[in-house]
């Protein structure tokens, strides 16, 4: 099978899982094999001798790759995931989230529990620390809530604090939310948070690159950051000390390509530290969710918001119904302002006017010749 956007067979399901579970093969290590041979299935149809030759996978990974044993616990773990309403994401999988697929190592399997909606490819992810004060979880609620009422997905990672209050206030808003776990989708962490969990569930998914019984370890959190930060386009670190892992998650953003904002605390206090070390390093200083949406770019991709209705800027989110009319009448190419007249059937001074609004949002620029193109 190729690497393009497919629903994968349950033999390359159960072979992938396979090939994940050799230990020393990472994203990277896991993705080179398959684009080598095309698919896991192939990988797993060679010899282990022809495999010597063609890969640098060492004598023990060979074995252990072959060994009735992981044939056995691959099939388990997918036979599993059907019992428990499991989904199997690969990479290529038409629901695979489209962002993460773009960092330079996504995870080759994502199991998730609930289900993913195309608008969560509008998703803004809030992080910070587990230790929060009062000011840092009315501050991360306020901004889930309006993120959500806005029709972002919040994501973030389900632990104490400010992640948990991201979750809580998106879910409270009638929204959707991605908890991302550093293990399994049955080894809920904190166990305090398995309620929480489940209403996860509900208003969104749970996701991890790991079995679903697998424990969590110490290493597995940060590298779950880099998940965090991947399905969203920008990332809000709301109050975090010097050393936190939500500073970790801020610098994988910023290698992935997205943006990150901060929210600015008392000055004497230690968990205002992490985020005012952000902003003197370049991040965003926010005060409410309009700096969040003034500062995101268009989307490399064309998605849709909860109406079904297309965006290709998180800016249309903040428009009344005149503006969006107005706004669909134009294409990336330049368009006559008298034929957008035409096509909305608006009044030309309120049509000028609205031209105006969308061009100050960025949203449209003007062309010589009186044009209007979408940006």
């Amino acid at each position: 099978m190729g690497i393009g956007k497919q629903t994968p067979t349950e033999e390359e399901l159960r072979a992938s899982i396979q090939l994940s579970l050799l230990e020393g093969i990472g994203p990277r290590r896991f993705a080179e094999l398959v684009t080598h041979f095309g698919s896991a299935c192939q990988v797993l149809e060679h010899p282990g001798d022809q495999l010597a030759e063609l890969t640098s996978l060492q004598p023990r990974q060979l074995s252990d790759l072959h060994s009735p044993g992981n044939h056995a616990r691959a099939a388990e773990i997918l036979a599993h995931c059907r019992r428990s309403e499991t989904r199997v994401l690969l990479s290529q999988s038409q629901d695979y989230p489209a962002l993460l697929r773009e960092i330079h190592d996504p995870p080759p399997i994502l199991y998730i529990r609930g289900n993913r909606l195309p608008r969560d490819d509008l998703a803004l992810a809030i992080v910070g620390t587990r230790f929060a004060t009062p000011y840092g979880l009315e501050m991360a609620r306020r901004l889930s809530t309006a993120a959500v009422q806005r029709g972002f997905t919040v994501v973030s990672g389900l632990a104490r604090g400010i992640d948990g209050m991201a979750h809580d206030a998106a879910i409270r808003a009638g929204g959707r939310t991605i908890a991302v776990l550093g293990g399994g989708l049955e080894r809920i962490y904190p166990a305090e948070h398995t309620t929480l969990a489940g209403q996860v569930i509900e208003s969104g998914m749970l996701a991890s690159e790991h079995p679903p019984r697998a424990d969590p370890t110490a290493g597995a959190f940060p590298r779950r950051n880099r998940l965090i930060s991947g399905m969203s386009l920008g990332l809000i670190v709301v109050e975090a000390p010097g050393r936190s892992g939500a500073l970790i998650t801020a610098q994988l953003a910023l290698e992935q390509g997205r943006e990150v904002f901060a929210v600015p605390g008392p000055i004497n206090q230690k968990s205002s530290r992490g985020c005012h070390q952000l902003i003197r390093e370049g991040a965003v200083l926010i005060e409410s969710l309009d700096h969040v949406i003034e500062e995101l770019g268009p989307l490399a991709k064309e998605t849709r918001d909860p109406k079904g209705q297309r965006v290709r800027h998180p800016a249309e989110l903040d428009l009344n119904d005149l503006e969006r009319l107005i706004l669909t009448t134009m294409e990336t190419r330049p368009t006559s302002i008298d034929q957008v007249i035409r096509s909305s059937g608006v009044p030309a001074a309120q049509v000028l006017s609205i031209l105006s609004v969308l061009e100050v949002r960025q949203l449209i620029c003007r062309e010589p010749g009186q044009q209007v193109r979408r940006t």
